[in-house]
């Protein structure tokens, strides 16, 4: 069979190996260069290593719990069932996991996790460890690797999947397949603030969108809570959530830890509780909130947290001395093109994973260090269902109908002024007047769009991409009228929040 992968990290490469290892043709095709995007950012670990007292069940209910009642209970128990065969997995493909003098992992906590499971690489360099492992067998594989082309479209033929188009060389150019895998990522670059890479622009799920697949849960985007506040202006600086497990606190303008305010476990609530507090916190003082993690001492931080140490350091930040001003950013998106347990989409042909998809494991919130290792999980699962014929397609997948032929248009106004009006009207704290605000004017903007020029560029697709996505994204946000994990929705309009 020949198979397209669609992005080049965990998530993608993953599957390419595997489906590579079944002896199918494929082909890797990666916007940028082979590894590149949100994987090599991520600080934190891979979940999934049960130590003493702990166990897949107990990691399934912290899975749960962080997600609200939304996660889907049988995608939860194939995430935590196969964790530790894909973890085992990495380490075989070349992933140093840190360990103890004894030679054992060693197993971090964080944030809504009842236990330590968690493993790191290189301490805070988790992704970058596993994105240049992972890339070393894709081309030692028998694996095609199709570098700096971007995804036009999808090809659908007679109401299946044969192929994609592409921008290679700034030329269109048509690859046909028999089965497309899509894990292009989520879409951070939908918001003024972010820790995404800047090529994280919805591609595979705007071109799921136009191909009529279904999506659900784009309203729940999480925001991490703590990005460096940098006063020089410097690019947002994710700084992990493993160093609030390590023991660091909280602080308000006043020196006090109020995240106990909002939750009994404090620093260590699900992320959506503490970005909350954190975004409130620093409205009602019109100053940001500081991480201080001066407890933990230089040479703990500098060998636990290298990178972080590294670039704080590079910005004038001592944080062994002194306190750090954080504020949330938009981090990673839960929802995606709706599959079933083994990647499948509503669209014959048409498999996503990653961040792309939305498999039911992170429902309303997603549980920290569950990313990495449901890229990894359903990466495998989906290799493994393309045998399949497309008679056999899941008959369960609700049917839908082809969406009518959408033009990527180019973008009516900046890129900047869309992230700004998603910041302030669809982010961290929502009410219902600034959502209907949102809706109107992504509506006024996709019909200026319908007249404007023809999108040639790569820029131009990725913004036209991004307004789908961002009207797709409102309109689900206000279409749940109820709070729950990260939509939240506030009675009245909220306070701005502090730039990131």
């Amino acid at each position: 069979m020949d198979v397209i992968v669609v992005g080049s990290g965990i998530a993608g490469l993953t599957a390419a190996l595997h489906a590579d290892a079944a002896g199918h043709r494929v082909r890797v095709v990666t916007k940028d260069a082979l590894g590149d995007g949100c994987t090599p950012l991520a600080q934190g670990g891979v979940a999934g290593v049960y130590g003493p007292g702990d166990s897949p069940r107990l990691h399934a209910e912290d899975t749960l719990t962080a997600g609200a009642g939304l996660s889907d209970p049988a995608a939860v128990d194939a995430l935590v069932t196969d964790g530790a065969a894909r973890i085992a997995e990495l380490i075989a493909r070349g992933t140093a996991f840190d360990r103890r003098p004894d030679g054992s992992l060693m197993l971090g906590r964080e944030a809504a996790h009842s236990h330590p499971r968690i493993v790191h690489a290189g301490g805070d360099a988790t992704g970058a460890a596993i994105a240049a492992a992972l890339s070393a067998q894709t081309r030692a594989s028998g694996a095609e690797v199709i570098e700096h082309a971007f995804l036009i479209d999808l090809v659908v033929e007679h109401g299946a999947v044969r192929g994609i188009r592409v921008l290679r060389h700034e030329e269109p150019e048509t690859l046909r397949a028999d089965a497309v895998i899509l894990a292009t990522g989520g879409a951070g670059m939908l918001y003024a603030h972010t820790t995404n890479a800047p090529g994280t622009t919805g591609d595979g799920i705007a071109a799921a969108i136009r191909a009529g697949a279904a999506v659900a849960d784009l309203e729940f985007m999480q925001f991490h809570p703590t990005v460096l506040a940098d006063p020089a202006g410097g690019a947002p600086f994710l700084v992990s959530e493993a160093v609030r497990g390590e023991g660091a606190v909280l602080r308000d303008a006043e020196g006090r830890r109020f995240c106990f305010d909002a939750h009994p476990d404090g620093e260590l609530a699900p992320r959506d509780v503490v970005a909350r507090a954190i975004a409130r916190r620093a409205a009602e003082q019109g100053a940001p909130v500081r991480l201080d993690a001066t407890m933990l001492g230089a040479a703990r931080l500098a060998s636990r947290f290298p990178t972080i140490d590294r670039v704080t350091r590079a910005r004038g930040f001592d944080w062994a001395k002194e306190t750090l001003p954080v504020t949330p950013a938009a981090h990673y998106l839960m929802g995606g093109v709706v599959t079933d347990l083994d990647g499948r989409t509503t669209l014959p042909g048409l498999f996503a994973v990653g961040e792309t998809a939305r498999t039911g494991v992170h429902g309303a919130n997603r549980l920290a260090s569950n990313s990495l290792l449901e890229g990894a999980v359903f990466g495998a699962r989906a290799a493994a269902a393309l045998d399949a014929p497309l008679t056999d397609w899941p008959a369960a997948m609700p049917p839908v109908a082809a969406a009518p032929p959408l033009t990527a248009a180019v973008l009516p106004v900046r890129r900047a002024d869309l992230q700004q009006l998603m910041w302030d009207k669809v982010g961290l704290l929502r009410d219902d007047a600034g959502l209907r605000d949102a809706v109107a004017q992504l509506a006024r903007w996709t019909a200026d769009a319908a007249s404007a020029d023809t999108a040639r560029t790569r820029t131009e697709y990725e913004d036209a991409n991004l307004l789908l996505v961002a009207r797709a994204t409102a309109s689900a946000a206000l279409a749940r009228t109820t709070s729950v994990g990260a939509h939240h929705r506030e009675p009245a309009a909220a306070p701005a929040l502090i730039g990131a």
